[in-house]
């Protein structure tokens, strides 16, 4: 199982990410980021794909697809609209984040068992400043209730979006400190269960424009 890891990347201006994948065959992923950076407001989202191989991969490219066309809709809104523009595909499970650059506000909303949550600096080891509700279900498959959490951020917070291929608990190992891309190589490489495709996310808030 080969490890797909993709340089740092500053994405905008108060938003640093670093994204570490692996495929379960090696060459095609079922897990897939995207990171629509923005002056007012930022999009961030990781999909898995059911299963793995390229019809997981053909559901997280129409996802992915479907947010690059309404990138500014409320975010319950694009749910519904993957929702419906997943329905000829296997579905995925998602975690969808929109940040607003200036304030620091984040909202975020999870179906099925993508991972999100938010590290502080400075904190002690195994805690977080906030996660996302995680709600059971498909998107294009069968959508839950949705309900919507949010988390006020601070210049330096760490938002980290992991999928199921990542084993649970990897936040009582994390150091919030280090530079974004380094985290997500280190999730992957010390918490990746080898048996499913892997994707982990990290994207640290830097502040809004001054």
């Amino acid at each position: 199982m080969a490890a797909l890891t993709q340089p740092r990347s500053a994405v905008g201006t108060g938003l640093t990410v670093g994204v570490a994948s692996t495929a379960l065959d090696g060459r095609t992923s079922g897990d897939l980021h995207l990171v629509l950076p923005g002056a007012a407001r930022s999009l961030l989202c990781v999909m898995d794909g059911l299963g793995h191989g390229p019809e997981a991969r053909e559901a997280a490219d129409e996802c992915a697809a479907v947010l690059r066309l309404h990138p500014d809709e409320p975010l319950l809104d694009l749910v519904r609209s993957c929702h419906e523009g997943l329905r000829s595909t296997r579905g995925v499970a998602m975690t969808l984040a929109t940040l607003d650059m200036c304030s620091g506000e984040l909202e975020w909303v999870a179906i099925g068992n993508v991972e999100g949550m938010v590290l502080r600096p400075g904190q002690p080891p195994g805690t977080h400043h906030g996660a996302v509700i995680q709600r059971g279900g498909v998107v294009g498959y069968r959508l839950p209730p949705l309900k919507l959490s949010q988390v006020s951020l601070d210049p330096g917070d760490v938002i980290v979006m992991a999928t199921d291929g990542i084993r649970g608990g990897f936040v009582s190992a994390l150091d919030a400190a280090l530079d974004p891309q380094r985290l997500a190589e280190d999730i992957l490489r010390r918490f990746s269960k080898g048996t499913d495709d892997a994707l982990a996310l990290v994207a640290r808030y830097d502040g809004g424009r001054t």
